[in-house]
């Protein structure tokens, strides 16, 4: 209960700081929010929040994506996870493509400045600066929480979808944003 309040307290908080700051600005500055959320199944045309492993991302499993972006705040985002495995770490990223049958029709990370090179390895551009990172740690219950906070606002380009990996993200040259297999996604268009 306390894991699916708290992003909703988050943005909350972060929506009041970032209003009164901005009273004189004009309105296309606003930060834009954005909330997306599911349990997780099986592929279906329309579906929110799939499995592509049901034994590392069980079906039925719940997660929420909150996310708020603006001109003068940057771009802060929210995962928040339910009823996948206890005490096990997973990678997270936000990516380029909408969610599908498989975890490759996500696409590459979203990253702010684009990596001519696909797929992006190079710490250059494969870093939590430049992408959105939200590897976490699920409690004894299966819950999960992670928050990223980037110094940029989205623009024309932005992510369509929340993956969800195997494992946390790497950071060394030649593997750097690599996390292994693609358990789960929730599609997110900004």
């Amino acid at each position: 209960m306390i894991m699916r309040i708290l992003p909703a307290l988050v943005t909350a908080a972060a929506l009041a700081v970032v209003g009164a700051g901005q009273a004189a600005a004009s309105p296309a500055a606003h930060p834009v929010v954005i909330e997306a959320s599911g349990a997780f199944s099986p592929y279906t045309p329309g579906a929110e929040a799939i499995t592509y492993n049901p034994a590392l991302v069980p079906v039925g499993g719940y997660g929420s994506v909150l996310a708020m972006s603006g001109a003068f705040v940057g771009t802060t985002t929210v995962l928040s996870v339910h009823g996948l495995l206890p005490s096990r770490m997973y990678g997270a990223h936000a990516h380029a493509k909408s969610c599908g049958p498989t975890g490759d029709a996500a696409g590459p990370h979203f990253q702010h400045s684009p990596d001519p090179v696909i797929p992006s390895v190079d710490p250059a551009y494969a870093n939590p600066r430049n992408e959105i990172w939200l590897d976490f740690t699920t409690d004894p219950f299966g819950n999960g929480f992670a928050v990223s906070t980037v110094g940029w606002s989205l623009g024309d380009r932005h992510p369509n979808s929340v993956v969800i990996h195997e494992m946390h993200t790497a950071t060394t040259s030649g593997h750097a944003g690599t996390a292994g297999a693609r358990l789960a996604c929730l599609d997110f268009a900004f």
